[in-house]
């Protein structure tokens, strides 16, 4: 009986401790996770889903390469853009202004801000990457995001627009450009978007 109380704080000890290890484990196997699946009301707490609605934009896009202002700039380039007939390789980044009207002085109503590059060995065609980004009116903070193939001789090109933010959240569309001018000596070109999406 002293042999049990002499050893009982040793046995007590002894649990505490593997009650807080494996409490200790429990909780390092929890965060290893990097995932949690969530209900849909869960994930719309605090933000009120709205009626679907589509809205049409539309403005032009300048990009710029020469001059002393330029708003796309080259960035990289392959082994072979110098010769290749269609730019194939070259890279570029750009901040486009977009406006109400196709002046360049017409109100400023957004940027579009990306890249683009020559992704075709046959015809000077884009791989475009970019987010409109709204900043007058109801769409003030609002984006866009765009991605696809952009055949600058076509006459319209159309790309899917993949999702937005702030009054575009869960959008999805598609956006129409057409050359308004496309200077073939500057490579400067001014384009006419129309834009659809719908979103809540």
């Amino acid at each position: 009986m002293d042999s049990f109380h002499s050893s009982f704080p040793t046995i007590t000890f002894f649990f505490i401790s593997l009650l807080l290890v494996s409490t200790i484990a429990k909780d390092s196997v929890e965060h290893l996770s990097f995932s949690t699946t969530i209900s849909s009301e869960e994930y719309m707490h605090g933000y009120k889903l709205g009626k679907e609605m589509e809205t049409h934009l539309h403005f032009y896009f300048h990009d710029t390469i020469t001059g002393s202002k330029p708003t796309a700039v080259r960035v990289a380039q392959g082994p072979n853009t110098s010769t290749s007939a269609t730019g194939f390789g070259l890279v570029m980044i750009m901040d486009d202004p977009l406006t109400e009207g196709p002046e360049p002085s017409s109100k400023l109503i957004g940027r579009a801000q990306g890249m683009y590059s020559m992704a075709s060995q046959e015809e000077v065609g884009l791989l475009v990457v970019m987010n409109l980004a709204f900043f007058e009116g109801e769409f003030n903070g609002s984006s866009l995001s765009v991605l696809g193939r952009n055949t600058v001789f076509s006459e319209t090109r159309e790309m899917p627009v993949l999702g937005g933010t702030g009054r575009f959240r869960y959008a999805r569309g598609y956006a129409v450009a057409k050359n308004h001018d496309l200077d073939l000596v500057t490579g400067n070109a001014i384009v006419e978007y129309n834009v659809h999406v719908l979103h809540h």
